[in-house]
């Protein structure tokens, strides 16, 4: 349902339901960029619509809420395991239509794929998604491509103007919260064209997986992870056993981000390693992202959010690899022909 409020009464439905979630928002962090003048809009924990930046994009995607940084799976001891206890508390996420995309890709992965993660579950199946509109293409955005631009599957869209708030609900307890509101037409904002435009090809040769183009990367590429770290598709992680300095044979497993562009990621006992050479690792994600996954489970994994570009320090651009391995499909095609 649609209705319209202000900001003060949408402050204090989201106190009143604050006690049973902890609300996330892409806010901005003053002078915690690379640099002390530069920001950082990055999801945290919020108290007010005025702390949420809907003007720009944020660098870091949601999925840190659902896939923390570093996440305790189990305690244990010589004798015994415990496992570590789930949030008292669900959560409340606010995000863009590219990132419920994104959220869609961590659920075929962690839901579909062949066994159930418990512990993405558990998180998952207590958080409410609000969505927020585009009013405006940002920077190195290309969603319009991915066919992400827009989406209904969301617990609630909110726009705040001054101290106006236009909600559309699909959340009974948002409803009887806002029971008395003004009734009111509610369409998502969304945009219609990116100044930046990807065209994925439509397979990939087998012939291309060892191709020249592919060193270009390996030259480039310093192995940061930035790009891996900021996608809200990215969702490899490895395992770390932490033994307690008091008890050494006591301590805690814990999940940790992880990526494919970083040294060690592949490494294996014996001192084998699958992907050394760092175009090798580009072109492992590059082809995950719009070829593979998608092989597997019917859409693309890239959402077209952009951050990857906005990230890299070498400035590769993730959607200029994309149109040229287009290109590069195109050319091997014809010469086949």
């Amino acid at each position: 349902m649609g209705y319209q409020t202000t900001t003060a009464k949408m402050n204090a439905i989201f106190a009143a339901l604050s006690k049973d979630y902890v609300i996330y928002a892409p806010k901005r962090f003053v002078g915690d960029g690379t640099f002390v003048h530069i920001d950082t809009i990055r999801y945290g924990q919020i108290t007010d619509l005025a702390e949420i930046e809907f003007a720009e994009k944020s660098n870091y995607s949601f999925k840190e809420v659902l896939l923390p940084i570093s996440e305790t799976l189990f305690y244990f001891t010589e004798n015994e395991m415990k496992e570590a206890d789930a949030p008292k508390k669900g959560a409340i996420v606010f995000l863009r239509s590219c990132d419920l995309h994104g959220l869609k890709r961590m659920d075929t992965i962690y839901l579909e794929n062949g066994a159930v993660d418990t512990y993405y579950k558990r998180l998952r199946d207590n958080t409410k998604f609000i969505l927020m509109g585009c009013e405006n293409s940002f920077e190195n955005c290309f969603c319009v491509s991915m066919g992400t631009q827009t989406s209904d599957d969301y617990d609630a869209y909110l726009k705040v103007t001054g101290e106006t708030v236009l909600v559309d609900s699909h959340w009974d307890a948002l409803d009887a919260a806002l029971a008395g509101a003004t009734p009111a037409s509610v369409i998502p904002d969304s945009v219609t064209a990116n100044e930046t435009v990807v065209t994925i090809p439509e397979t990939v040769p087998q012939t291309l997986f060892d191709d020249p183009f592919w060193e270009d990367y390996g030259n480039r590429c310093i192995a940061c992870g930035r790009c891996n770290f900021v996608c809200p598709t990215c969702t490899c992680f490895t395992m770390q056993d932490i033994f307690y300095t008091d008890n050494g044979k006591a301590g805690e497993r814990r999940r940790v981000w992880a990526s494919c562009h970083i040294d060690g990621y592949t490494d294996m006992a014996g001192g084998h390693a699958f992907r050394n050479d760092k175009g090798q690792r580009m072109r492992f994600k590059v082809l995950h992202k719009v070829n593979d996954y998608k092989r597997r489970f019917g859409t693309h994994m890239c959402i077209g959010c952009g951050r990857c570009d906005d990230v890299c320090p070498e400035y590769i651009s993730f959607a200029n690899c994309i149109n040229k391995l287009n290109t590069l499909v195109n050319d091997t095609a014809k010469e086949e022909n």
